[in-house]
């Protein structure tokens, strides 16, 4: 069992930057792959990033490449996604997620854990 908590969401100005935190609870977590994910209103959810659970591969919507990064820290059993450039159609709903050891990718069905979520608005 993982439980996940995002932190670090607000409101920021374009071309701004936000680091988001997802720290879990429990042993395992250095076994899973993390995914952060976001959502829109009256949009789906959408992939934004995932690390595999040693931390030696990323990946990245097209949308987000160049702009932010994935990280985590075992040791703390933290996730990590540090959004720079930030534009508004970056505004959504921030969820991570948590899925084992090399099933993480990019379809919400791969995640067996996630969080409540962080609002991130970015304005004009």
């Amino acid at each position: 069992q993982v439980q996940l908590v995002e932190s670090g969401g607000g409101l920021v100005q374009a071309g701004g930057s936000l680091r988001l935190s997802c720290a879990a609870s429990g042993r395992t977590f250095r076994s899973h792959d993390v995914g952060w994910f976001r959502q829109a209103p009256g949009k789906e959810r959408e992939f934004v990033a995932s690390i595999r659970w040693s931390g030696s591969s990323t990946g990245y919507t097209d949308s987000v490449k160049g702009r932010f990064t994935i990280s985590r820290d075992n040791a703390k059993n933290t996730a990590y996604l540090q959004m720079s450039s930030l534009k508004p159609e970056d505004t959504a709903v921030y969820f991570c997620a948590a899925a084992p050891r090399y099933m993480g990718g990019s379809y919400p069905s791969q995640y067996s854990y996630w969080g409540q979520g962080t609002q991130v608005t970015v304005s004009s």
